[in-house]
Order: structure tokens, then sequence, then C-alpha cells
């Protein structure tokens, strides 16, 4: 079997307030497999964003072992930590943090060329993304002209347009109304397979968690 492309050891997360210690995550062993789309179910405040934040490299705080497409991140100065979370990670938000000065091809073209694409490649990627996801006639729209759907469907195109081995999403279909985060979600599974990128995806749906590969819970700051 190859290396995981995510592989955290004993993760563990507190919060101190005033005179109590919270222990948010208590020793998290996970792996997810390059190419493996896996659930994070937990209800409301079980700590699924705390560990996404972490194996997002997003805080500091930590500890144990993340280990991300090979590199372990412990071992990494800031500067390592953002190169990796720029080179092997995506990110998918409940909320699309979309740039709202910018339509739907420049916000999946910015990544790229920050990235260091030429810019006739980016835009190709870009185009080809959003076609993927039936955006195509909608690509010279701002967010604030776009659905909800449209927006979040943006956001998973701006997550994948630098091929990143991991996709990190959090409740990514959260906002929407139960027909369009069906089909979002559908696109969203069909783009990352389609990409050969692995996901975690944190979400308090167990309908939605079953159509992935596989069901991890947190529950009482443990995997289960």
């Amino acid at each position: 079997m190859s290396e995981p492309v995510l592989e955290t050891r004993d993760l563990r997360r507190s919060f101190t307030q005033g005179d109590v210690t919270i222990e948010v995550l208590r020793g998290v062993n996970l792996a997810v497999q390059p190419g493996e789309i896996v659930a994070l179910l937990g209800p409301s405040g079980s700590g699924k964003s705390t560990l996404l934040q972490a194996v997002g490299l997003l805080e500091g705080g930590f500890q144990g072992s993340i280990r991300i497409a090979g590199e372990e991140a412990s071992a990494l100065d800031n500067d390592g930590r953002t190169r990796l979370r720029r080179d092997a990670l995506g990110f998918v938000y409940q909320f699309h943090h979309l740039l709202p000065d910018f339509d739907a091809l420049e916000n999946v073209l910015l990544p790229q060329l920050i990235h260091g694409a030429e810019p006739d490649d980016a835009r190709a990627r870009a185009e080809d993304l959003l076609g993927k996801l039936g955006l195509s006639a909608r690509i010279d729209h701002r967010p604030s002209k776009l659905s909800g759907g449209e927006q979040q469907r943006v956001a998973v195109a701006r997550a994948l347009a630098n091929r990143p081995p991991l996709v990190l999403a959090d409740e990514p279909t959260g906002n929407l109304d139960e027909a369009t985060a069906d089909k979002v979600l559908a696109e969203f599974l069909a783009l990352v397979r389609g990409e050969g990128s692995a996901a975690l995806v944190a979400t308090h749906n167990e309908r939605l968690a079953a159509k992935m590969d596989r069901v991890v819970r947190l529950h009482e700051g443990h995997l289960e």
C-alpha cells in the first residue's frame, strides 16, 4: 500500500477557559490514502473543525504528529508549513469565501498564478474546472451575481485548481438547501475522484457521509 497522503498520530488539542481545560482532540489517529474520500462525521461542537484546522496547518497549539504528502508538519518552520499548505492542500468551507471583486474565472485563476502557473495554462485550467461544474456560462459573473450553489461550485474549482493531493472540506454544503446540497456534493465527489485527489470532508449529515468511500466518527475527542 502506498504512503497515506494524510496521517495523524496521537493528535491532541486543548483549550483553557479560566481554570478549566477543555480537551477537544484526545489522541486522534487517522490515515487517508491517495485518492480516498473520507467523511468526518460528528455533531456540531464535536471538534470536526478543530481537526481540519490542525491538518490544514491553519493554527498552532496542537500536539502529536501530522504527516501530509510524506512530510512531517511539526518539523517545518512557518515558511515550510505555508509551502506545504500551498502545494499539498485545497480548502472548501461552508461559506465560499470567494473574492467579491473578481469574477468566477478570476477566483479560480488567481491561486494558480500565485502558485507560479503560466497565465494561459491557468486560464485553461480554470475554464476546464468551471466547465465540469456546469459554470461555463457564468465564468464572468462576480460572486454576488451567483446563486449559493454556484458560489460553492466556484469554491470547489478553486480548491482543486492547483491539483492538490488532499482537499479538506468543512461542511461544504451546510449552507445550501437539501436539493442543491445533494447536487453540489455529487459534483464535488465526481470532480475530486476525476482529479485523483483525496479528500477529508467534515459533515454532521449521515446521508451525505454515506456517499463517500469511508466514514470516521469523532466522539469525545477520539475517532471511531
